[in-house]
């Protein structure tokens, strides 16, 4: 199933933490604390999503149980979808499902036209792709991986087979906010110059 959207006020992230201290070693996230993270980390995304705004969240929203997660929802500005990722299945439980929109594994969109595809994971391939990754391609955007400037993590040497129109909108990439559907449609069209380029 395809669910249509406009572009306006669509936001994506990934891969938040909420909770989960040790992330900060992990991917070397630049706070003193977990506290600080969390608040600085919900402070980022009320900056740039408002409250009549839709946000994906692709996975791993965060540790702790519905209590917490509950606290932090009710802090965090937009309408939140959450595409499953591989930590927040221990957390779904009923209560928890209400928390947010809609819970999904993943989504296929169509965004101004143009056909998206949402997973926690990055695929390794996907409906009308092909290398040559022209602009008028299906769009895979992820999380998981934690790739970013600060990052380090085991799964980033893979991120080489991703196609240009692949993207990674988890909160190490993105200077911890969420990214709206312009900046998306600006780093996948910034890739695939740089890939017509190589060749």
């Amino acid at each position: 199933m395809i669910t249509r959207f406009s572009g306006d006020g669509l936001f994506f992230t990934s891969d938040t933490h909420f909770g989960h201290k040790h992330i900060l070693e992990f991917c070397k996230r630049p706070f003193s604390s977990i506290e600080e993270h969390d608040e600085q980390l919900i402070a980022n995304w009320n900056s740039v999503v408002s409250v009549d705004d839709t946000i994906f969240h692709l996975g791993d929203f965060g540790f702790g149980g519905y209590p917490f997660w509950k606290k932090i929802v009710e802090q965090l500005n937009g309408h939140i979808i959450l595409v499953i990722g591989n930590h927040d299945w221990k957390n779904l439980t009923a209560n928890t499902r209400l928390l947010f929109e809609e819970c999904v594994s993943q989504a296929r969109l169509l965004i101004d036209n143009r056909e998206v595809w949402l997973n926690h994971f990055p695929y390794l391939c996907f409906s009308h792709q092909n290398s040559k990754g022209h602009s008028d391609y299906a769009i895979q955007l992820f999380g998981h991986v934690h790739s970013g400037p600060l990052s380090s993590g085991t799964d980033i040497p893979r991120l080489e087979y991703c196609f240009p129109t692949q993207y990674d909108v988890g909160v190490d990439n993105n200077e911890y906010k969420p990214i709206s559907w312009k900046e998306v449609k600006e780093k996948i069209n910034a890739n695939i110059e740089k890939s017509l380029q190589s060749k």
